[in-house]
């Protein structure tokens, strides 16, 4: 009975090996035949260029072809870097109030928040060159424009100190050359790559100008920028409020003392050495050392404000 059992199963399993293979060969003949035709291919379109934009007030020429080739351009790079603009705009709920307090404060324009993405992409990011910072400041031009750089601080590193420090320069841009877009090329080459330029070709129109490939495509960027996140909805970018990456409600603990030890000092306001360093990147060391006379605002989060997950 046994045998007669297996022999029936024998039987069964070679039938439905035989239907398989049948089904498989086919599959085979149907795709060697049909070809992959019956997906839908994904369909992929160019954004338009906007018919009109400014800088900080500033009307950009696209009546000029190679103007709105160059706009088209990196509007069309930066719209296919779909999780950059994603990123961008969870960060800039974060970021942008604090910048834009700055910028309103020190009267430059509010468009040049997008600058701030343009160099850094609202992070505190370093440069092979050595430049830090969400506004990319050298070390050895950071001085000159108020923010501290020592063994245990680096002002670099703190958004509104470096805002303020920015506008310090774009204010004197402005002043030097008489428009903002030439204050904001500037900041890629510098005033006095900028002026002799200018010079030698007799305009300090940014649209007239021949400039490095960098500093060239430098305002395209910072427009392409102020275009996308402007029009994000209707652009396709869609971003639920509480999906964004929010201000987050803190503490501020003013220090004009020096401090040994920043875990400890963390530990005794409630928080961890990981918090204190996240939300204070411009403390670089383990301890703080503080100048007589001066003193530094140390911000912790809430312990109300931590993250729950349901």
């Amino acid at each position: 009975m046994m045998k007669t059992y297996m022999k029936k199963i024998s039987g069964a399993v070679t039938g439905l090996l035989l239907l398989s293979g049948c089904s498989l060969a086919q599959e085979r003949n149907a795709i060697e035949k049909t070809g992959p035709t019956a997906s839908t291919p994904i369909v992929f379109s160019a954004p338009r260029v906007p018919a009109k934009i400014d800088f900080a007030g500033e009307a950009v020429p696209l009546q000029q072809q190679e103007v709105r080739e160059q706009l088209d351009r990196d509007i069309l790079f930066n719209y296919y870097w779909q999780n950059n603009i994603f990123y961008m705009m969870k960060l800039s709920a974060r970021y942008f109030p604090a910048i834009e307090a700055e910028l309103k404060k020190n009267g430059v324009p509010d468009d040049f928040k997008y600058l701030c993405i343009a160099e850094s992409n609202l992070l505190n990011a370093v440069s092979k060159a050595g430049a830090t910072g969400f506004w990319q400041f050298m070390k050895s031009t950071a001085p000159g424009y108020d923010l501290e750089i020592s063994e245990t601080v680096d002002e670099r590193y703190h958004v509104e100190k470096a805002t303020a420090a920015a506008c310090r320069y774009f204010k004197q841009a402005y002043a030097r050359f008489g428009n903002w877009i030439a204050a904001a090329a500037s900041y890629n080459c510098g005033m006095g790559g900028y002026s002799e330029r200018a010079a030698f070709q007799r305009t300090n129109n940014y649209y007239e100008l021949v400039l490095p490939e960098e500093t060239q495509r430098y305002i395209y960027r910072i427009l392409a920028y102020k275009h996308i996140l402007s029009n994000a909805d209707s652009l396709g970018f869609v971003l639920a409020p509480e999906e964004r990456y929010a201000p987050v409600k803190t503490k501020t603990i003013p220090v004009n003392f020096n401090i040994s030890n920043l875990l400890v000092f963390a530990n005794n306001n409630g928080s961890t050495y990981k918090l204190l360093k996240w939300y204070n990147p411009w403390l670089r060391g383990r301890s703080l050392r503080v100048r007589p006379g001066k003193t530094y605002n140390i911000i912790l989060p809430l312990a109300t404000d931590s993250i729950r997950v349901n």
